[in-house]
């Protein structure tokens, strides 16, 4: 008999944790009315129609139709019950104090000049306009057919489809994240390559990089030079030159920022990758350092759990307005608030925003909220901080690195190849997916649904993270599947 779960005892569904629940199949006595997929909903009562449908302790939407006990609840008889903008009260939980972790090991990255650590010594190219994407990466592959270099762990060219014919924020945003991917610690060496009439200017972008390395982020302007990408290969040697002298070195865990994302999402996320991840949140913020959580859209319906553990109401008041506004982005544009989730999702047995939401927050563990950060700011405050971002995994991805982040967490039920410009480590949820792409998953928390031991998990996890900060290779380096997403709202001229 295919296993299920309750996973807390409020709740009025059971999720399918073994391959499939056959119809007339039992769990705690009660028999399943028809087959029901892995990850999928099963009635333990009867669900009244209008009534509340409880997964985690928490609604998850309401009862579409009468649900019987036994019947498989999904899209035909669950609906959503949020609604657009709220009006918020900050209730305070008591929290604990993040632990003095006594397992805090260090960890062996590049500290730059500005004091900030790097956990890879990579030479970037940042082509400030898309018009000059092909001479970035000619660059990058001249240079890349030459190596390798000593100490140098890759060459990438970052390209982007913006620079030019924006207004308003869309600019603003495009000139704020390459500013911050230029300051990265993981880059050792970076040239900025422009083309000369667009309006994202090296004189502007120069100037919000702020105080930076100028030995180690150099700039040229295509239309001022007679062959660009000799020039660069020129450049960037001195660049390599300079970063085969870089060693690693011995820092605290504290300086290691890591983001939080999930990705694919299926029924069994929210059970096994994604409370692992919040436990590792936790361990690594009792050890000083920081982790960054992002989605905003799918914060929608556990917002309140995040506004409870505000560090102060001035933070609460900051996750307010992130969520608020984000919701008033989406009404700008006419644009459902709630058309979450996708396709993948709803096949994987999520059905509700609130469902995935309720999920997709647990990877923030139980740490307060010490800090509300903007798209492409730095992060300022350790501990646990939410980052304005969309859902949409390379354009989030992208911007908890903007952000200041070494590495991203990725959990994903459904499978995918993508990295973004840090190391992203790729937790799958089941582990029939790191079975079938084990050129795609770096770690399997799939063995949690199955039975093992959650702080065993937690140790290996651990384990994987440091052994990535001190330099091993994730699946998309070992891909080269390496890029960035900016964010864009408006119109394009």
């Amino acid at each position: 008999m295919n296993e299920m779960i309750r996973i807390n005892k409020a709740d009025n569904v059971g999720i399918v944790i073994g391959e499939l629940l056959k119809k007339g199949e039992c769990f705690d006595g009660i028999v399943a009315l028809t087959d029901i997929p892995r990850g999928h909903k099963m009635a333990l009562s009867d669900i009244p129609e209008g009534s509340r449908v409880i997964k985690y302790g928490f609604p998850i939407g309401h009862a579409s139709a009468p649900i019987r006990k036994g019947e498989w609840v999904h899209s035909h008889n669950l609906s959503t019950s949020l609604g657009d903008d709220l009006k918020y009260e900050y209730h305070p939980k008591a929290k604990a104090p993040a632990p003095a972790e006594k397992d805090c090991p260090l960890i062996e990255g590049y500290v730059r000049k500005d004091g900030s650590l790097g956990i890879r010594n990579e030479l970037w190219i940042i082509p400030t306009v898309g018009c000059v994407n092909g001479q970035a990466r000619a660059i990058a592959e001249s240079l890349l057919r030459e190596g390798p270099y000593q100490n140098v762990d890759d060459i990438c060219a970052f390209t982007h489809n913006y620079g030019c014919s924006q207004l308003g924020e869309d600019h603003e945003n495009t000139r704020h994240a390459l500013a911050a991917l230029a300051r990265h610690p993981n880059a050792g060496g970076v040239l900025v390559l422009g083309l000369g009439c667009e309006n994202n200017q090296i004189s502007l972008l120069r100037e919000g990089i702020g105080d930076f390395d100028q030995s180690r982020v150099r700039f040229i302007t295509a239309q001022e030079v007679e062959d660009e990408v000799a020039e660069g290969i020129c450049i960037c040697k001195e660049l390599l030159a300079m970063m085969a002298n870089d060693s690693r070195t011995p820092a605290p865990l504290s300086k290691l920022k890591v983001g939080l994302k999930c990705g694919g999402s299926d029924g069994l996320s929210g059970i096994t990758a994604n409370p692992l991840v919040g436990r590792f949140s936790d361990w690594l913020v009792g050890c000083g350092g920081t982790t960054v959580l992002t989605e905003v859209p799918e914060m929608f319906g556990a917002e309140t759990i995040l506004m409870d553990r505000a560090t102060d109401e001035n933070i609460f008041h900051d996750i307010v307005c992130l969520i608020n506004g984000f919701k008033d982005y989406f009404c700008s544009y006419g644009q459902p608030i709630y058309e979450n989730p996708s396709p993948g999702n709803k096949a994987g047995g999520i059905t509700t925003l609130e469902e995935k939401s309720l999920g997709c927050v647990q990877k923030g563990g139980t740490m307060p909220v010490a800090g509300v950060v903007g798209y492409a700011e730095r992060l300022e405050t350790s501990g646990l901080n939410l980052l304005r971002a969309p859902g949409n995994d390379l354009v989030a991805a992208t911007a908890l690195a903007l952000a200041g982040c070494q590495i991203v967490l990725f959990t994903t039920g459904r499978g995918t190849p993508f990295g973004t410009c840090v190391p992203t480590v790729k937790i799958s949820t089941n582990t029939d997916l790191s079975k079938r792409k084990p050129a795609w998953i770096d770690f399997n928390a799939g063995g949690i649904a199955c039975g093992d031991d959650p702080a065993r998990v937690l140790e290996e996890l651990k384990r994987k993270v440091l052994a990535v900060a001190n330099g091993e290779k994730t699946r998309n380096e070992e891909s080269h599947a390496k890029e960035i997403a900016i964010f864009k709202s408006g119109v394009t001229l």
